[in-house]
């Protein structure tokens, strides 16, 4: 029985979610690094890259070697083209094709907006680091001030309980007492699962394994500044969004393929080299006047075109149409982040004034508070009214931190908008 509870007891210890104690920064450190977001979007970012070098691809020599050795049976034939051989090499580049060049700068830009679009999924997912980071944080501070508040109504309790053995309070005193504790208890319960599942939010933003949680360590942070008015506010979201200049990457490279699908009708040169040893049993002698066991040919291979069909034409439409339909995108976004950019700040102001006034709130519990202690000492009040104030206070101390958090994210979304959360993190 008892080796049996220790295996258990060390199973359940193995199997114990990993507990993480992380700041801020740290956070966004480790989201930089592990996110699968960003991972997924470096991917892509090293797949665009790649479709650059394919795109060079014609332009670069190839060599090919190797044989189409054959038994001949009156006339030399060819094999595959070329005429038997022990050896044979051919090498070909292109030298001129203007589609293919367009198709190169095509890809470039299309490389430089999935470089723009990483920089926007990274930025992203910062922003739901800080979002879950604070929430974490505030939901940590509720349960510190609950487990206050159930200690301050086990107190209240037991005072109440000796009142009404002594005889000086009546028993439905002692009920209400005890179901301020009952109360007080359950919130404290369902302010852990919260912060809890708070915790396991975070760690699964931040790409940890499962059952992993992270807890915001205490830190006191610097606020960082914001624009001062709405219009800068504005300005700034316009000036550097990532969002924009990726649409405005896709716009040129639409524009690039363009002029490739047109540029299809233009000549192309290619660079062409052969190369073949022949072997004499091929009966050369009995066909040819002259044998020649090494042979060799560079030239050029023009082709020029005459007649399309209706697919290059289509083809150019389809990237005409998403050129437009680009642009459309680009003026839905500046109108949708001028939009987004005004809530965020009119957010942030509302969120300053809730905290002004939760601060002038908690001021005057506090006030109350020491008036109760004052009069405690002079025996003009009971513990119980001083315990019941210090509640109070305590009340209005998680109303105070719950608006302080509201702002620092009211904060930090305005920044997300304006292009500012990286360099706030750093």
């Amino acid at each position: 029985m008892f080796r049996s509870t220790a295996i258990l007891l060390l199973l359940v210890c193995a199997g114990r979610a990993e507990l993480r104690t992380l700041t801020l920064k740290q956070a966004a450190e480790v989201a930089a690094t592990q996110s699968p977001e960003v991972l997924l979007s470096r991917i892509d970012e090293q797949r665009a890259t790649a479709q650059v070098r394919i795109a060079k691809d014609p332009f670069v020599p190839k060599i090919v070697f190797g044989s189409g050795l054959a038994y001949s049976n009156g006339f030399p034939m060819s094999i595959e083209g070329s005429a038997p051989s022990i050896i044979q090499g051919r090498a070909i580049a292109s030298v001129y094709n203007r589609s293919q060049r367009l198709g190169i700068a095509q890809a470039h830009e299309e490389a430089r907006g999935a470089a723009l679009a990483t920089q926007a999924r990274r930025e992203d997912v910062m922003g739901r680091v800080v979002s879950a980071f604070l929430d974490a944080e505030r939901r940590g501070r509720m349960v510190e001030y609950a487990q206050r508040q159930v200690e301050s109504a086990e107190k209240v309790n037991k005072m109440v309980a000796t009142r009404i053995e002594e005889g000086r309070e009546l028993a439905i005193e002692g009920k209400r007492a005890q179901l301020s504790v009952a109360r007080a208890q359950q919130r404290l319960s369902a302010l852990q699962a919260e912060r809890d599942n708070a915790e396991a939010s975070l760690a699964y933003v931040l790409g940890m394994e499962p059952g992993s949680a992270v807890r915001p360590a205490g830190e006191e942070r610097q606020q960082p500044a914001v624009p001062g008015t709405v219009d800068a506010a504005v300005e700034e979201a316009l000036t550097d969004n990532r969002e924009i200049r990726r649409l405005e990457s896709a716009l040129l490279a639409k524009g690039i393929e363009v002029q490739a699908r047109k540029a299809e009708r233009y000549p192309t040169l290619d660079l062409v080299a052969q190369y073949g040893l022949f072997a004499r049993f091929n009966n050369y002698e009995d066909f040819f006047r002259k044998f020649q066991r090494n042979n060799g040919q560079l030239g050029v291979s023009i082709q020029i075109p005459l007649l399309f069909g209706p697919g290059r034409d289509a083809r150019a439409d389809i990237a005409q149409s998403e050129v437009q339909r680009t642009r459309l995108q680009i003026n839905d976004a500046r109108s949708r982040i001028t939009m987004d950019t005004q809530k965020r700040y009119r957010e942030l102001t509302v969120a300053e004034a809730n905290r002004q006034v939760s601060r002038l709130d908690l001021d005057v519990a506090r006030e109350s508070l020491a008036v109760q202690l004052a009069r405690f000492e002079e025996g003009r009040a009971t513990l119980r009214q001083v315990e019941e104030a210090r509640i109070a206070e305590q009340e209005k101390w998680m109303a105070y931190y719950d608006a302080v958090a509201q702002t620092e994210s009211a904060r930090y979304a305005l920044l997300q908008q304006t292009g500012r959360l990286m360099a706030a993190l750093r």
